[in-house]
Parts: C-alpha cells; sequence; structure tokens
C-alpha cells in the first residue's frame, strides 16, 4: 500500500496537521520530515504529524518520527492508535 501524505488545515486548533496514510518507509519518512520543515519554515505553521492511519511503519522510519518530535518540536499524533492496530493485528495471527 502506498503512503499518502494529507494537508489539513485544523482551523479549531490553529494547526496544519499532516496525516499520513499507509505504509511509511524509509524514503516516505525522509520526504515527511521535508514537507514538515519546508511547511514551518515558509508558513510558521503550528503543525502535528497524524500516523493514526498508518498500516505499517519500517523500523529506519521510526527514528525520523522521533526527531520530528524531539529535535524538530512537531506535534505526533495517533500513535498510540497506530501501535494498539499492530498489536491487534498480531494477537490474531496467533
Amino acid at each position: 500500500m502506498p503512503t499518502n501524505i494529507t494537508q489539513i488545515e485544523d482551523s479549531e486548533r490553529g494547526k496544519t496537521v499532516l496525516r499520513v496514510a499507509g505504509e511509511l518507509m524509509i524514503e516516505d519518512a525522509v520526504l515527511l520530515e521535508k514537507i514538515a520543515l519546508d511547511l514551518r519554515n515558509n508558513n510558521g505553521a503550528s503543525l502535528a504529524i497524524d500516523l493514526a492511519d498508518l498500516n505499517f511503519m519500517d523500523s529506519e522510519s521510526a527514528p525520523i518520527v522521533k526527531r520530528l518530535r524531539d529535535k524538530h518540536g512537531f506535534e505526533i499524533e495517533g500513535l498510540e492508535f497506530f501501535l494498539q492496530k499492530v498489536v491487534d493485528r498480531s494477537e490474531s495471527r496467533d
């Protein structure tokens, strides 16, 4: 499943949200970081990254998501939901 990154303006919270759906592979994570940094640099936007619609994240993408949160200060949303989906799928395989 390809990665889909959608920009949503959340006027209620005054934030731009990048909603990521599908699979997040290393190339996609690098692109997500570039898009997020460009948006903030060009618009000064308060930015959140929503990962609730992810189906898969490879191990090389996780450090990039962590860097987006820790180094660049972006809010990461939906990660708990994504992790719960992963746990549910692994339990259903047993």
